[in-house]
């Protein structure tokens, strides 16, 4: 395109000589496919709107603060799945893959305990009644992601430690017990591989105050109060407890933990629980905000939490919020400026940019050696 790019044909010019006729002629179909050759001053100026259009910068400011605010509610949903990968990996040196399944199956443990209740349709609860309520919801998410962590642990993974098999087959491993698990849910679950609506029993849409041009919402405020308080305790356990201790030394050098005294097996059993502790916390916080889930809804939220998780630091506590959070903003402040197709490869963009300037991400620290 000349008006955007005056050296567009020197450019394929140079293409064709170093790659040969058929990369040059290729580079030219593909470049005729998605853009319109314009060569005069006036189709320039007619240009210019098209290229306005894909960076709104408008539309940028004027949601500003709405997609802020979202921005920091499912950041902090990535935050706290991103904490199964980093405790994971910091005791194991294991890329948990099925993590994401483990949330997956605690927002169907959410819609158990309304099933359970005798809840089918809409019914909004209020005082001890919605506390006891969202605490049943809480405990069942929390126990289908724990059971299903430390089945994964028993089936999938210590087997494997005893056979001291290769890195890469832990790894086959945890990818096959993800799709085995999705799967699983979607040709055995109760719609199959529907979605599956959930009916709301509190009003968390309800307007709290305004910031700006944003609408802080009931939910807005749980979820990120909530994620905050299960990452401070998080971090008080791993730094002030014995258990805590254990983990530590583990993460550090599992074979002189073991001389030391340190079940190393019962620390590694206790990281799964915790992961799927705070997965099941996520699942619980998705289920209040968008009341819904499906089979396959752990598969991108995995993903983007485990690049939130190497953003911050794969490894690192403290790294998990902070590349939840940041990993939340920029996805929703790319989707207003570049448009809503453009999130997902903004995100990882992002990740790709930053782990080139560094590569043990933004805090870069081990587990083994967190501090409160």
């Amino acid at each position: 395109d000349s008006c955007s790019f005056p050296g567009w044909s020197t450019g394929l010019r140079d293409l064709r000589s170093f790659f040969g006729p058929v990369a040059g002629l290729a580079a030219v179909v593909s470049i005729s496919t998605t853009r319109t050759t314009m060569t005069t001053p006036s189709a320039c100026v007619a240009r210019r709107p098209e290229l306005e259009e894909r960076m709104n910068f408008k539309n940028f400011v004027d949601t500003f603060w709405p997609n802020t605010i979202d921005g920091l509610s499912l950041g902090a949903i990535y935050a706290l799945i991103a904490l199964g990968y980093t405790l994971v990996y910091g005791v194991l040196r294991l890329i948990n893959f099925a993590n994401s399944e483990v949330f997956m199956v605690g927002t169907f443990g959410a819609s158990a305990a309304l099933w359970l209740m005798g809840i089918r349709t809409e019914d909004i609860h209020s005082g001890a009644g919605l506390i006891g309520l969202l605490v049943l919801m809480l405990a069942f998410s929390v126990l289908f992601s724990v059971l299903t962590a430390v089945g994964l642990e028993f089936v999938a993974y210590r087997p494997l430690r005893k056979r001291n098999a290769p890195r890469l087959v832990f790894l086959i491993t945890a990818i096959g017990a993800s799709l085995a698990i999705s799967e699983a849910v979607g040709a055995f679950g109760p719609k199959k591989r529907d979605t599956y609506a959930f009916p709301r029993v509190w009003d968390t849409r309800e307007t709290l105050f305004s910031i700006g041009a944003g609408d802080v919402q009931l939910r807005n405020l749980v979820t990120v109060l909530g994620a905050l308080l299960m990452m401070i305790g998080l971090a008080m356990f791993v730094n002030r407890t014995r258990l805590g201790r254990g983990m530590r030394a583990v993460a550090q050098d599992a074979e002189t933990a073991r001389i030391l005294g340190v079940n190393v097996n019962q620390v590694i059993l206790l990281t799964f629980v915790i992961g799927g502790v705070m997965a099941g916390g996520a699942a619980f916080l998705y289920f209040l905000y968008y009341e819904s889930t499906r089979y396959t809804v752990g598969f991108l939220l995995g993903v983007k939490s485990f690049t939130a998780a190497v953003l911050g630091g794969i490894g690192n506590i403290a790294g998990a919020l902070l590349g939840g959070l940041i990993l939340g903003l920029v996805e929703n402040y790319g989707a207003a400026l570049f448009g809503g197709k453009w999130k997902d490869v903004i995100a990882f963009a992002v990740l790709v940019l930053v782990l080139m300037v560094r590569p043990s991400g933004l805090l870069g620290e081990k587990l083994g050696r967190a501090r409160a």
